[in-house]
């Protein structure tokens, strides 16, 4: 049944996106949505929690689930976010797992098999960064298909794909528009995700932290937010603001150093990209206010994973709480 006030035309579609780290998920749902909406860095597992991106193709409806890489890793931080790459493909209508041409196909097919370790429903194939590869069309990607189905027989077809040109992307998503089922919009409002502000604050300094620190700094930084409160105008002529105040946890002093800078160039810098970002996200002034703190082993406290949005996994270690 229809939600009152929707076109009785409308269709709609929840599509998982599965593969291991760095393998372009989150640059191809960029793409697809047309904005920076999720993070991008180099480094391995700069995605840590599933959430919904939702974009519209002419009635169509397609909510994209953006899931962690799944990886090997007895780490409870990582433990937890394998736990929410796992669970990006439950209730979804269709999977799309991320393979990237560049390195042996098949092997990370079985690989991902063997992580993810539970039957999938309808699976995709997207071999991501063909433009890397010179001779595309004399890659055996039919014979990969027959033998890939050997490993995940819920795999349906493929698509070889480039978010640095576009190819066939446009393919792609009429694949998914013409795979969708008449149904309801889920975010008939024109919301891009399920997330809220707080949520993308909290990536968008992580991800200029990444940026600017490169190598210098290890796996072990995390941000929360200490206050984000909205400044109502006072007059007609004034625009809104809104004041925030975040914290980057490290595991160790000198860690500490590293992200705040000589003379505090590092954090003022990284405070002045992630501002730049979050103001286009929130389409208004943004205070900034950022802050280092040391947190001995914060990747084992519960306290810290839980406000981060990584609860226990199935397979979670004991670690420690808050005093």
């Amino acid at each position: 049944m229809l939600i009152e006030n929707q076109h009785p035309d409308n269709k709609s579609i929840m599509v998982s996106v599965l593969g291991a780290p760095n393998v372009g998920k989150s640059s191809l749902i960029n793409y697809l949505l047309g904005m920076d909406l999720s993070i991008v860095s180099s480094r391995p597992q700069t995605t840590r929690n599933r959430f919904n991106c939702v974009f519209t193709v002419d009635r169509v409806e397609i909510i994209l689930v953006d899931t962690p890489g799944l990886h090997r890793s007895s780490l409870e931080l990582n433990r937890r976010i394998n736990e929410q790459a796992k669970e990006g493909a439950d209730g979804t209508d269709l999977n799309l797992l991320l393979i990237d041409l560049t390195k042996d196909v098949l092997a990370q097919i079985v690989e991902f098999q063997s992580l993810v370790d539970k039957e999938l429903g309808p699976t995709w194939l997207i071999f991501t960064k063909s433009d890397r590869i010179s001779d595309l069309d004399k890659l055996p990607l039919d014979d990969v298909l027959e033998k890939a189905k050997d490993v995940i027989p819920s795999i349906e077809r493929y698509f070889a794909i480039s978010v640095k040109n576009g190819d066939n992307i446009h393919e792609l998503t009429g694949a998914l528009c013409d795979h969708a089922e008449p149904g309801p919009h889920l975010y008939p409002g024109g919301e891009v995700s399920n997330r809220n502000q707080r949520f993308f604050v909290t990536e968008y300094i992580r991800e200029q932290a990444f940026e600017l620190l490169q190598d210098e700094l290890p796996y072990e930084l995390a941000v929360v937010i200490e206050e984000y409160r909205d400044i109502r105008p006072k007059t007609a002529e004034d625009k809104p603001m809104a004041h925030i105040s975040a914290t980057i946890l490290v595991n160790r002093p000198s860690q500490r150093a590293i992200v705040v800078g000589s003379k505090g160039s590092m954090i003022k810098q990284i405070g002045t990209n992630a501002r730049k970002k979050i103001e286009k996200m929130a389409g208004h002034p943004v205070h900034l206010n950022l802050h280092v703190k040391v947190s001995p082993k914060w990747f084992k406290n519960n306290y810290v994973l839980e406000e981060i949005g990584l609860p226990r996994a199935k397979d979670s270690t004991r670690v420690w709480r808050k005093s």
